[in-house]
């Protein structure tokens, strides 16, 4: 069976569920894919309290969310101050971050973290996780209650949530999926509001 890539959000769980999940499913690598990582609410899952615990536990720790995070520092990925996440899957430093995941799995069982608790809502699935799964690499997404979505049932799932068919006479179901992906990402990619409103001044 072909090798895969798990996704995981830390959520508001607490550290030791957390743990507990990585260990179901036997992850032996977290990469976190966080633009910042750091919390507040959850400082339990600030970059290094985090390591120590996933080090402790036996689970190696990197942080990409350079190369795959979601608030790129390049502004021609963005559109009306929004994230393009098409566009991010082109830059230089995301290909980078691809091909570090896929090369860590030749030695390692990889979990990408970020914070949201569904993979739907979060571009682990919609832009990392998507951009694996089209090079054909299996990707499972760990759930809350430990459960796990493929992402082939994440892409229907998407449809679902967009109102489009599984296809039809006149587009096919990679049409539809497609288009899904850009409106979920409308609803849930990154927002630079500052640069929102210096484009909102130009055009006015």
């Amino acid at each position: 069976m072909k090798s895969a890539i798990y996704t995981i959000g830390h959520s508001n769980h607490e550290i030791a569920a957390f743990i507990a999940l990585l260990h179901q499913h036997s992850i032996t690598a977290l990469a976190d894919v966080r633009s910042h990582p750091y919390s507040q609410y959850v400082p339990q899952y600030s970059l290094e309290p985090l390591k120590e615990t996933l080090t402790s536990s036996g689970i190696a720790y990197v942080f990409l969310g350079k190369e795959l995070g979601a608030r790129s520092i390049n502004r021609a990925c963005y559109k009306q101050g929004r994230v393009q996440y098409e566009r991010l899957a082109k830059e230089p430093v995301f290909l980078v971050g691809i091909d570090r995941i896929i090369q860590g799995m030749s030695q390692y069982r990889i979990a990408l973290m970020c914070a949201e608790k569904d993979p739907i809502k979060c571009h682990r699935a919609l832009l990392v996780g998507r951009t694996l799964f089209e090079k054909s690499i299996p990707v499972n997404h760990i759930l809350p209650d430990g459960s796990l979505e493929t992402h082939e049932e994440l892409e229907s799932r998407l449809l679902s949530i967009c109102r489009f068919p599984e296809g039809d006479m006149f587009k096919s179901r990679e049409e539809f999926v497609a288009d899904a992906y850009l409106m979920q990402g409308e609803r849930v990619a990154y927002q630079d509001e500052a640069m929102s409103d210096e484009e909102q001044v130009k055009v006015s």
